[in-house]
């Protein structure tokens, strides 16, 4: 955490696994980083069919997004998950974890969509984060 952003989870609303409830940002720099998929950079997808291959891959994306402009996965605030496979969503779990390793986990939002912009794409994960 940047030291800009609170976390809390108040005790009148249900209790959250794995993410937070809210985040108060104060000052500092908004990062805005448009939804990221399995794509590598040549532009094919990655898992084709494995929703957890296909985290892996957007949150290496959503990684190297946040360090172009100097952030890093404690600087994130709010994710918002896209998936066209809600019963699956537990695959995308242990990737989320482990991007956010050592930090408290940001406001979640999580959304199931009938499809993505190119078929074979299960996932899509924009992010705001904030810098001092």
């Amino acid at each position: 955490m940047t030291g800009i952003i609170t976390f809390t989870n108040p005790p009148a609303l249900a209790p959250s696994p794995g993410y937070s409830q809210v985040a108060e940002i104060r000052g500092g720099r908004l990062i805005l980083v448009a939804g990221q998929v399995a794509l590598d950079r040549e532009g094919a997808i990655v898992g084709i069919g494995d929703l957890g291959a296909q985290a892996e891959q957007v949150f290496d994306n959503l990684r190297a997004a946040l360090a172009a402009v100097g952030a890093t996965p404690a600087d994130v605030a709010k994710l918002t998950v896209f998936t066209c496979d809600m019963p699956a969503i537990a695959a995308y779990r242990p990737a989320r974890d482990r991007f956010f390793a050592g930090s408290t986990p940001p406001v979640i939002t999580l959304v199931e969509v009938s499809r993505l912009f190119r078929d074979g794409l299960l996932l899509e994960i924009e992010a705001v984060a904030a810098r001092p």
